[in-house]
């Protein structure tokens, strides 16, 4: 039984402000040798990183409860028909990676493109499985705003697939196999 939905991590940003305030405690304590300063700095700390992923479990636990649901509702769809007037409705489209950004950041950002046309699927939280740019993949999810209030019409990712990857097998795993 599997108690976490996927993995947790930190992102890297969070990982920074845990090391900048680390040695920042750690450059007070060395300096004054005041050591008080460890009972409330070292929870801080923990804090730092425990509060994200925490964040994290439940933002993934959400979209995993969401996943069934976009999988019977909704509406297959290519990328040139997607407009305002389906804003909040649930879609699925199929298409082609052509960019991945701030996978580092735990809010990844994939530039989705078919014969049709390109646009963005805005995720909340990492996907399952790791997409790289040239996966061809499948996208539930739901039609926002790119902003809150204007912009064009994006896709707000529930779940993304990878249908096809773009993976190749190297020639030394692939020597590997071969019996000399």
């Amino acid at each position: 039984m599997q108690f976490l939905p996927r993995k947790i991590r930190p992102s890297i940003l969070h990982i920074l402000v845990f090391v900048f305030f680390l040695i920042l405690i750690c450059i007070y304590v060395f300096s004054t040798g005041d050591t008080s300063m460890l009972i409330w700095g070292i929870p801080t700390l923990i804090c730092l990183l425990l509060i994200p992923m925490g964040l994290t479990y439940i933002s993934q636990s959400q979209y995993s409860d969401l996943i069934p649901v976009y999988e019977t509702t909704a509406k297959d769809v290519k990328i040139r028909e997607i407009n305002e007037s389906m804003i909040s409705k649930p879609i699925k489209i199929e298409g082609l990676v052509e960019e991945v950004r701030f996978k580092s950041l735990n809010r990844p950002h994939f530039i989705i493109g078919d014969r049709t046309g390109v646009t963005t699927v805005k995720m909340f939280t990492n996907p399952q499985n790791d997409i790289n740019k040239g996966d061809v993949v499948e996208v539930y999810g739901q039609v926002i705003k790119r902003y809150i209030f204007y912009g064009d019409p994006i896709v707000n990712g529930v779940d993304i697939r990878v249908t096809r990857s773009n993976v190749k097998s190297s020639p030394s795993s692939a020597s590997k196999g071969k019996k000399r």
